[in-house]
């Protein structure tokens, strides 16, 4: 933060519009970081307004010493972590057990082998229109927003404890001193850095990792996601397969099964959903800085209603991962409709 700045919150009454004009180009980062902590864009959004009114109703008493940024990340970690003392992990079905297989069936992948659950609170998407943007100056902050949203990684972020996700997050996305995050949490450089240390190891290969994303819009997405979005709108099966890696992954919260390997992938699929061509409209839908789209199924009197956002992860130029969020209320957040015309 400038001195001009810092001197004027030191001394001066600021009004309503000073706060907005100070705050609000942080939003969209504020809501990323929350979701990271959250796994859901609705409540990163309410922790986001939380954050907003605890710094307005504060904002008198704000001396300046640390940069504006920094005391609404602060802020905005304390929201996340005392409603992560209420709330559940948000799992994908992949990560409650072992894939479904059939083997005495016509294909596998159909008898689940994890129980359903009835109050499992799913992960849910963040849409790539919603992520903080760099300067015209600054494209590796577009990319690096990116990787720090994707899938994976905040999947990989519900099976860590609070404050190790917070830890995490604030030294390794945000680069924050271990100094910084003590002072946070309220507990001592040492444990910062075991916390980190441990979360680290836990997280694995999902952790960040800015170098295997590639720049928004490659070339080489756009053609596959054409080609998978033209092969599914025309149920062509064997054309899908070939698009798949051949360990593909694909599941489809709310439902809690899930699958592995193109053979049951495509059976799955072949089977149970692309039963004829033009059942599906898809439209792009980019999301965690991954390639999505958006899928409306055919109704009865022709309109296409919203069925599934789907999240593709891809590999060498296959999709690796599809994952197909089924709540027609996650389009909303998108910008999208729930009804196409026929």
């Amino acid at each position: 933060m400038s001195t001009t700045v810092t001197e004027r919150l030191r001394h001066e009454d600021l009004g309503h519009e000073d706060f907005a004009r100070l705050t609000e180009p942080l939003r969209a980062e504020l809501l990323a970081h929350c979701y990271r902590m959250l796994g859901s864009v609705h409540d990163a959004e309410d922790q986001v307004q939380e954050t907003m009114l605890r710094a307005w109703r504060s904002f008198g008493a704000f001396e300046g010493r640390a940069s504006v940024r920094t005391w609404l990340y602060r802020i905005a970690t304390n929201a996340c972590l005392r409603a992560l003392e209420t709330r559940a992990r948000r799992p994908l079905p992949s990560g409650l057990g072992a894939p479904a297989s059939d083997p005495d069936g016509p294909f596998a992948g159909v008898v689940p082998e994890v129980p359903e659950v009835p109050e499992i609170t799913w992960l849910e998407p963040f849409p790539d229109a919603r992520l903080p943007r760099g300067g015209p100056a600054d494209p590796a902050a577009i990319v690096a927003a990116r990787a720090d949203t994707r899938l994976a990684l905040i999947a990989a972020l519900q099976y860590l404890p609070a404050r190790q996700r917070a830890v995490l997050l604030l030294r390794d996305v945000l680069g924050w001193r271990a100094a910084e995050v003590a002072g946070l949490l309220g507990t001592s450089t040492a444990a910062v850095n075991s916390m980190l240390q441990r979360a680290r190891a836990q997280l694995g290969d999902a952790a960040p990792a800015r170098d295997q994303i590639r720049e928004p819009a490659d070339p080489r997405d756009r053609d596959l996601v054409g080609r998978y979005a033209a092969a599914f709108a025309d149920a062509d099966v064997a054309g899908l397969m070939r698009l798949l890696t051949a360990d593909a992954v694909f599941e489809m919260p709310p439902e809690p099964m899930w699958l592995a390997g193109r053979a049951a992938v495509g059976a799955f699929l072949g089977a149970r959903v692309l039963a004829e061509p033009g059942r599906f409209r898809l439209v792009p839908a980019p999301a965690n800085g991954q390639p999505g789209l958006a899928t409306y199924l055919r109704g009865a009197g022709g309109a296409f209603h919203a069925e599934a956002l789907q999240v593709l992860t891809t590999s060498g130029g296959r999709v690796a991962r599809i994952t197909a969020f089924r709540d027609p209320g996650l389009f909303a957040g998108f910008g999208l409709p729930t009804r196409t015309g026929g």
